[in-house]
């Protein structure tokens, strides 16, 4: 698996033992927990047509991510549409 520098720098930290659990760990756990299975539960088909370019660059993107290109594409819609993922500016 690679790694990007900010991760190895988290492997790391935890490794050294850095990290402590937070106190509320088992009830934060079930809600990221949920949130997963409620992201991952695929029960609607879209078909859309995109640009080729723009799908050879998803593809190659989710070569580097190591994940299929159709779920790279599902998480930047999930990601836009719930409002952590915007235009670049500037």
């Amino acid at each position: 698996m690679r790694l990007t520098k900010e991760e190895k720098g988290i492997l790391e930290s935890v490794e050294r033992g850095e990290w402590r659990r937070i106190p509320s760990f088992r009830r934060e756990a079930e809600r990221y927990r949920e949130s997963a299975r409620a992201t991952l539960r695929k029960d609607k088909r879209v078909n859309i047509r995109m640009a080729e370019r723009d799908v050879v660059r998803f593809q190659k993107k989710a070569l580097d991510e190591g994940l299929p290109y159709q779920t790279l594409i599902s998480s930047v819609l999930h990601k836009y549409i719930n409002g952590r993922l915007g235009e670049k500016t500037g």
